[in-house]
C-alpha cells in the first residue's frame, strides 16, 4: 500500500483509500515523527468507518474506544512496558475489534505478529506518503 497525501483537502480520500485495504487485518501500527500526521489519519479513517464520536489522541487516556468498537491508542506517555500490561492490552488486541496504535515503537514487542506497520513519512515538499512494511 502506497498513499500519498499533497495536502490536508485529500486526507478523507486519503482514508478512504485506506479503508478499502483493512480487509481481514485489525491490529494497525502507525509509525512516525511527531507531526507526521498520525493522529489526523486515524481521526479522518475513523470518520470514513463511520465514527460520529468526537475523535481526539488519547494521549493522555493511552486508548479511546469508539463505536464499532474501534480502539485508538498512543502510547507516547509509556514509561514502562508494565503499564500495558496493567491496562490489558490483550483485550483489545486480540478481541477483533480494529485497533489503531500510535507510537508502537514503545510497545513493539507487544504488537501481535499479524499487526500490519503503517509509515506516515512527511516529504519534502510538505505531502505526506502512508506505506506499510
Amino acid at each position: 500500500m502506497q498513499i500519498r497525501i499533497d495536502d490536508i483537502s485529500q486526507i478523507r480520500e486519503a482514508a478512504r483509500q485506506f479503508v478499502e485495504q483493512i480487509g481481514e487485518h485489525r491490529v494497525f501500527a502507525f509509525y512516525g515523527k511527531m507531526g507526521a500526521g498520525k493522529t489526523t489519519f486515524i481521526k479522518a479513517i475513523c470518520e470514513e468507518l463511520g465514527v460520529t464520536d468526537v475523535i481526539t489522541s488519547p494521549t493522555f487516556a493511552i486508548v479511546n474506544e469508539y463505536e464499532g468498537p474501534i480502539y485508538h491508542f498512543d502510547f507516547y506517555r509509556i514509561k514502562r512496558i508494565e503499564e500495558v500490561y496493567d491496562m490489558g492490552y490483550e483485550d483489545y488486541f486480540y478481541s477483533g475489534a480494529l485497533c489503531f496504535i500510535e507510537w508502537p515503537e514503545l510497545i513493539e514487542e507487544l504488537l501481535p505478529d499479524d499487526a500490519v506497520r503503517v509509515n506516515i513519512v512527511e516529504q519534502p515538499d510538505g505531502s505526506r506518503l502512508v506505506s506499510d512494511s
